[in-house]
């Protein structure tokens, strides 16, 4: 199973909510005020977006290198 960039945002996110369920982490609500979408590829916190962006292309660069 391969994931785009959104749907793996998405998968992120409902982890995230979940974990917060169990735990009343401050410091996880305070992640998912920042990265909760307000619009497509547009989270709370504008950077939280790109820091994504840039997450996924090194894990992806990794991934290439490793194959390699």
């Amino acid at each position: 199973m391969i994931l785009n960039e959104e749907e793996a945002f998405e998968a992120m996110l409902d982890f995230l909510e979940k974990y917060y369920q169990r735990t009343n982490s401050d410091d996880v609500a305070c992640i998912l005020s920042d990265i909760t979408l307000v619009g497509k590829e547009e989270t709370a916190d504008p950077a939280a977006w790109h820091d994504w962006i840039d997450s996924v292309k090194k894990i992806l660069k990794e991934r290439q290198i490793e194959g390699t």
